[in-house]
């Protein structure tokens, strides 16, 4: 009978990362990643042993890899309440392979995220990451600004959106949207919420892959237009349904 490796404790864990560092440094990048592998067997929830593994895949261009342990990432920074981190490694995953649905792993950091931890948070703007194409407050540059600032500059990549409400993130090739992700809804439907937030922080990150295309638009603004005349259209009639529900009491 097989015996149940125990866990890496963390001087083994220091080890291992060492002795990884090492063959990247002498041209050695699967022995590395072989130990990688064979250490994670042991210990599948050391951060610092998945983060080395996305380092390297990420700098030998296994770029599926890397998304997959970005992807296991989330969910070990979602633990540990690093929501920020937890983020960042959902966007990296998306712009290292489009093909990966963010929903799922925004929704889960939606429920992971306590009343208290956002009642507590301060209403100063939150900080914003430097490596990122560009980044903003929603409270001074408006979605509507910040998608036309990369629909002019022709660029493809990802937007994410954050908010104590809102996770969300749009994607776009060459300046126009193609995809749209909202806690846990997808393409238009999913946009319609997007285009309405108005508070929070907003990153773009240009992407080497084009997004798998559930969006169709000739122009992002037309596009914007009609949402937003579309929501506008439902709400009046849902206030004249009040207004005659109103008259008939």
């Amino acid at each position: 009978m097989n015996e149940i490796a125990e866990p890496f404790t963390e001087t083994s864990i220091e080890s291992v990362l060492l002795d990884a560092e090492l063959f990247v440094k002498y041209s050695s990048p699967e022995k590395a990643l072989e130990l990688l592998r064979s250490s994670l067997e042991r210990s599948p929830r050391s951060i610092s042993l998945r983060e080395k593994m996305r380092d390297i895949c990420v700098k030998q261009k296994n770029l599926n890899e890397a998304a997959r342990q970005c992807l296991a990432l989330v969910s070990l920074y979602i633990a540990r309440e690093d929501f920020d981190v937890a983020y960042d490694r959902l966007q990296e995953a998306k712009l290292l392979d489009p093909r990966i649905s963010v929903a799922p792993g925004l929704e889960a950091i939606r429920r992971a995220r306590r009343p208290e931890f956002a009642a507590g948070r301060d209403k100063s703007p939150q900080n914003v990451r430097t490596d990122v194409t560009f980044a903003g407050n929603l409270a001074f540059v408006s979605i509507f600004d910040a998608v036309q600032v990369i629909e002019n500059s022709k660029m493809t990549g990802l937007l994410v959106i954050k908010s104590d409400i809102y996770l969300a993130n749009v994607a776009f090739n060459d300046g126009k949207i193609v995809d749209a992700e909202c806690n846990g809804q997808n393409g238009a439907t999913a946009f319609r919420d997007i285009i309405e937030i108005n508070g929070g922080t907003f990153e773009f990150s240009v992407s080497e892959t084009s997004f798998p295309v559930l969006i169709t638009v000739s122009s992002n603004t037309n596009f914007m237009l009609d949402v937003l005349t579309e929501l506008d259209h439902e709400r009046a009639e849902k206030q004249g349904l009040r207004n005659v529900a109103d008259e008939q009491l």
